[in-house]
């Protein structure tokens, strides 16, 4: 088989893995421990080749610990394989590894020809090798003593299973490679995605030869036939037996994790962001928006719809009151008309704030034209209110709702580890445009995330019934930056204490652009086009933070410069959590 035959083979396989495949499954399911892997300051330092040598030996000498445990387990599911095609792939996996621990010495040798500029003998001529230490580092031991006791069987601490079946003995392997295929994955995309951000013709890059060998064809075909074995192995399984897989997936997953944050770097980093600061001087505001940064949906959005389901529990033959209510087919409609005219008139809003032409970073000018979505947002609440569509809604149906609300995957426990933060001292404060911070109370109101402080619209009610009309404290950008400014009004202006806002709205991009570090979530077309035009930068976080290490190696220090122009965008929580809080 030539290369492109075998290019085209693997391409192949990917697809089929990625469309119906349970590692590729898995993998999605738990991709924030990936997440908590990528952000820890090995692998930010690494890919912005500032690592320090001490730490990537140590962690190499844990590399050959791994691959041994590999070559074990491999050996087990080989014996356990009833199929001989499966045991020859499995035969085969276990010789790659074989042959990656006889190539290590090699690899080791390559990057000190980087750091030296010489081939060396690591005892004869420098007088150092490996550390010794990895094999009683607690990270590492966890994870291969997890590795060997799911290769005789062992699941969550309990006596290995008595094989007396065939059947059983398949069940173990598949167990084993559901142990092993989610470290094959996590180092071939953590690696890509840091060669991503590499010069392919920057030589001086001194990790960039072991970064390249987990990107290699040879490694990924290696990942993909782990993971198609799995698949493979997996197909009788019952239900309970793929729960058990699924589990194993995860806790392989979350020691990796732990593995890579244990590792001790002794040279400045820039994350976790809590523990950069001084744990005794250190303050950190976080700022959040709610509609489609916390929640996945608008809340507005979630008050018209509990409208006009409780409508329908009104009372028919109730009296003429300034509260009565419009019949659930009203309401739809009304709402209905309300959205279709907000969605046109934001749109000629959003053309009309545009410049001719893009232009460099210019704050002023983009204050200037955001002054215009404050008349239309206000003009649009006044609608609303006039409309009636809000009068009527019990305060209980609202709490209720915004109890069970669901928030964004890792949202929850983002906001429930930055409360209990001991390294600093945390505030939180929600920013909405919403028009019933009740609704966003109950939302946060399980644990104890009753200490987030949430500045909001808020409903009008009589006896808890609302009137339909709207306190309105924050229709605007100007007015979020308004209320933004006025809670740090007594902060010190130190390093010590940063602030973070995190938005996904057009709404959102002045208080963005204020803060020392502002998040983007999501992907909202109004506030990309418009911070484009208006010469706002945006980066990917974990391409910002590789960018913000190489500056502290060049100059010592650094720091976050709020009305720099640049933004920093995230896919998920996963990684807001990563960068501010660590795994």
């Amino acid at each position: 088989m030539n290369k492109k035959t075998e290019d085209l083979e693997t391409t192949r396989k990917m697809k089929a893995v990625e469309e119906e495949g349970l590692a590729r499954k898995f993998w999605i399911k738990f991709e924030s421990e990936f997440v908590f892997s990528m952000y820890t300051p090995f692998f930010v330092s690494l890919a912005a080749g500032n690592l320090s040598v001490d730490t990537f030996l140590r962690c190499i000498s844990h590399d050959v610990l791994f691959l041994d445990a590999f070559a074990r387990a491999y050996e087990l599911a080989e014996e356990c394989a009833d199929d001989e095609d499966d045991k020859t792939a499995i035969r085969k996996l276990r010789k790659r590894v074989k042959q990656k621990l006889k190539a290590h010495d090699t690899l080791v040798r390559a990057v000190c020809l980087t750091l030296f500029g010489l081939v060396v003998d690591f005892v004869g001529e420098w007088g150092f090798e490996l550390p010794k230490e990895s094999i009683t580092n607690n990270a590492a031991v966890k994870y291969t003593d997890f590795l060997g006791a799911t290769a005789l069987g062992k699941v969550e601490g309990e006596r290995a299973l008595k094989i007396e079946t065939p059947f059983e003995k398949i069940k173990i392997a598949a167990y084993i490679l559901g142990a092993i295929s989610p470290s094959m994955r996590l180092f071939a995309v953590i690696t890509k995605e840091i060669q991503a951000l590499l010069d392919p013709n920057d030589s001086s890059h001194i990790y960039k030869k072991w970064i390249d060998t987990y990107c290699s064809q040879d490694f990924e075909v290696s990942a993909l036939q782990t993971e198609e074995l799995l698949d493979k192995l997996s197909v009788l399984l019952t239900g309970e037996e793929l729960e058990v897989i699924e589990k194993l997936y995860h806790q392989a997953m979350k020691l990796e994790a732990a593995f890579f944050a244990a590792q001790p770097l002794e040279q400045q980093i820039v994350v976790p962001l809590c523990r950069v600061q001084d744990p005794g001087e250190g303050r950190l505001t976080i700022f959040c928006d709610f509609d489609l940064t916390c929640a996945a949906f608008d809340s507005s959005a979630i008050l018209a719809e509990i409208a006009i389901l409780t409508a329908k529990r009104a009372d028919p033959d109730q009296n003429e009151t300034k509260l009565t209510r419009m019949s659930s087919a009203d309401l739809r409609s009304a709402w209905d008309v309300l959205s279709t005219k907000y969605t046109e008139e934001y749109e000629r809003c959003i053309e009309s704030i545009m410049p001719s032409e893009a232009g460099k970073f210019d704050y002023g000018r983009l204050c200037e034209a955001l002054k215009q979505l404050a008349d239309f947002e206000k003009t649009a609440n006044s609608r609303v209110v006039h409309s009636g569509v809000l009068k009527g809604l019990n305060l209980e149906d609202i709490k209720r709702t915004g109890e069970h609300l669901i928030l964004q995957d890792g949202c929850r426990g983002f906001f429930q580890k930055a409360v209990e933060s001991e390294n600093f001292k945390t505030d939180v404060h929600v920013l909405s445009y919403g028009w019933c911070g009740d609704l966003i109370r109950s939302a946060f109101s399980s644990g104890d995330l009753n200490a987030l402080r949430v500045h909001s619209n808020e409903l009008v009610y009589e006896e808890s019934i609302s009137t339909g009309e709207i306190v309105k404290e924050l229709e605007s950008p100007l007015e979020k930056l308004q209320v933004f400014n006025d809670i740090l009004k007594y902060r010190n202006n130190d390093d010590q204490h940063l602030t973070v806002y995190i938005g996904g709205t057009l709404g959102d991009l002045l208080c963005l652009l204020e803060a020392d570090i502002g998040i983007v979530m999501g992907s909202s077309s109004s506030l990309r086009r418009v911070g484009d035009q208006f010469g706002v930068s945006f980066v990917p976080l974990f391409s910002g933070l590789v960018e913000k290490q190489r500056e502290l190696a060049k100059g010592g220090s650094f720091k976050w410069n709020k009305l720099s122009g640049t933004l920093y965008t995230v896919l998920s929580w996963a990684e807001i959590h990563a960068f501010i809080m660590g795994s």
